[in-house]
């Protein structure tokens, strides 16, 4: 059974087609979610994506917290939904508080447009299972307020969770703090990322086909998921 992943578009979403684009490559059916809508459409999964919502007007992602589909989404992360925020998506999350801290303004108050290294610190999310720990990759980086903040008590209960999903390396793009690149949640089905992954899984368009793997894993932790659940149906 073909997985159905939901792309969500807010008004300012810029990166809603290259997301879906994404997932088809991937090998998931795409539905195509409208912000003013809390019909999630039975999908098995949420990508978030990036631009600019609503005009980055007062906080980034702050008015596109309060969509009608972002309700249903809040409600089904916390029910296990397998939910990915890219870049402004990724802001969107932390001021849903499905995800902590925040992403402000970059420390060198420039706006970065680059291809980055990272490194993923964390296997053990539903966005990350195919990789492996400490494997580097190469995706775009595109972000005025890409950075990662939030207090010590937090990022030390991030570390200590294993909850620190990438890094940046090679240089830090935003000035996040403790160079993080992207966070899980405790369960390990919401992960934020600043970076774009949907903009490296074509040779022709991106520098590396690396930004997949996010993609392929979220559908090998579906299958698992509905594996284990019709093993224990049929106890």
């Amino acid at each position: 059974m073909t997985m159905r992943i939901g792309v969500v578009t807010f008004p300012g979403s810029l990166d809603d087609g290259d997301a879906a684009r994404a997932a088809r490559i991937a090998g998931a059916d795409v539905v195509r979610l409208w912000h003013g809508d809390p019909d999630l459409h039975g999908v098995d999964a949420v990508v978030l994506p990036g631009g600019f919502s609503y005009g980055d007007a007062l906080r980034c992602g702050a008015i596109a917290r309060f969509a009608p589909a972002m309700d249903s989404i809040v409600d089904a992360a916390r029910g296990g939904l397998p939910v990915l925020g890219i870049c402004n998506g990724f802001q969107i999350l932390c001021e849903a508080h499905l995800l902590p801290g925040a992403l402000t303004r970059n420390q060198h108050l420039h706006f970065r447009n680059r291809d980055q290294f990272l490194r993923v610190e964390s296997t053990d999310t539903a966005w990350t299972n195919s990789f492996t720990a400490g494997q580097e990759i190469l995706i775009p980086v595109k972000n005025g307020e890409g950075c990662y903040v939030a207090d010590q008590r937090t990022l030390d209960q991030l570390e200590a969770e294993g909850r620190v999903v990438a890094r940046y390396i090679r240089g830090n793009p935003n000035g996040s703090q403790r160079d993080i690149a992207a966070i899980t949640n405790e369960a390990g089905n919401v992960v934020g990322i600043m970076p774009h992954p949907e903009h490296a899984v074509e040779a022709l368009t991106g520098p590396s086909l690396d930004g997949l793997g996010f993609f392929t894993s979220v559908l090998r932790a579906l299958a698992g998921s509905s594996a284990g659940a019709n093993a224990g149906g049929h106890q």
